[in-house]
């Protein structure tokens, strides 16, 4: 093979635009997309089928392909006279799990992590707020019964299943929202959680802190106490935007 394939984060949802084939088809596609969102391949180039065709040694149809998923997350646009240009990132679609999982890959990962860590800042205490009203008793125990579960598994430091959880404590709490739209994000929650993981940005034993608020959020879910659900939620938020800084900034220290 002439080219290299980058991993997608373990534990991460499939994209909405991710093509039905396996193999080689979703390998080319995850190359060029990685090097779009990475800026390897630079706004305003021109790519050509046939280039395409050489370095990736594939069909024409292959490379069509993947090149009409690309659009469709708009990465790619066809123009008149001029061909088959890469687009400025203002442009794209920013809500993709490919998309979002490819700029977890390039040297922007902190700015993309930092951009979902405001969305989430400005939905998931909101959405907590709605769950302590709409929740049902069972869910609510259920909530309570995982992030108990999130904490022996920190404690332990058992990261895969802590990621597991964490990531389900997240989707039932935007599910029980009762807001379908706050629902869907929890696609884009899983994303940045499994991104944390796959990126050593995540400590190894979660800070007690954060597994406290944690189990706060589901109590006062389950106590109908929405304001005091809110603010653990901020907490939350808080807690893992510090966690990705202080990591960050420890990995890219001079030597």
């Amino acid at each position: 093979m002439l080219f290299t394939v980058s991993q997608s984060s373990p534990g991460a949802a499939p994209s909405q635009h991710a093509p039905v084939e396996t193999g080689l088809h979703a390998r080319v596609l995850d190359h060029l997309g990685t090097a779009i969102c990475s800026g390897e391949m630079a706004a305003a180039a021109v790519l050509s089928i046939d280039d395409l065709v050489d370095r990736y040694q594939v069909s024409r149809s292959v490379i069509r392909e993947v090149l009409r998923v690309l659009a469709s997350m708009g990465l790619l646009e066809t123009r008149r006279r001029v061909g088959i240009m890469i687009q400025p990132a203002e442009v794209w679609s920013v809500f993709d799990p490919q998309v979002i999982r490819w700029r977890l890959a390039s040297e922007g990962r902190m700015a993309q992590m930092r951009s979902i860590t405001e969305l989430r800042t400005a939905i998931e205490p909101h959405a907590a707020w709605l769950a302590a009203e709409r929740i049902s008793d069972d869910e609510a125990s259920e909530l309570v019964g995982i992030a108990a579960k999130m904490w022996a598994a920190g404690k332990v430091g058992d990261e895969a299943r802590f990621l597991t959880l964490d990531i389900e404590f997240h989707r039932r709490m935007l599910a029980a929202s009762g807001n379908e739209m706050f629902a869907k994000l929890h696609v884009i929650v899983a994303e940045v959680l499994a991104g944390r993981h796959h990126y050593h940005l995540m400590p190894h034993y979660p800070d007690e802190q954060a597994l406290q608020l944690h189990t706060d959020v589901a109590q006062a879910i389950q106590r109908r106490d929405g304001e005091r659900a809110r603010k653990a939620m901020v907490g939350i938020m808080e807690q893992g935007f510090a966690e990705i800084k202080s990591m960050w900034e420890q990995t890219t220290e001079p030597s």
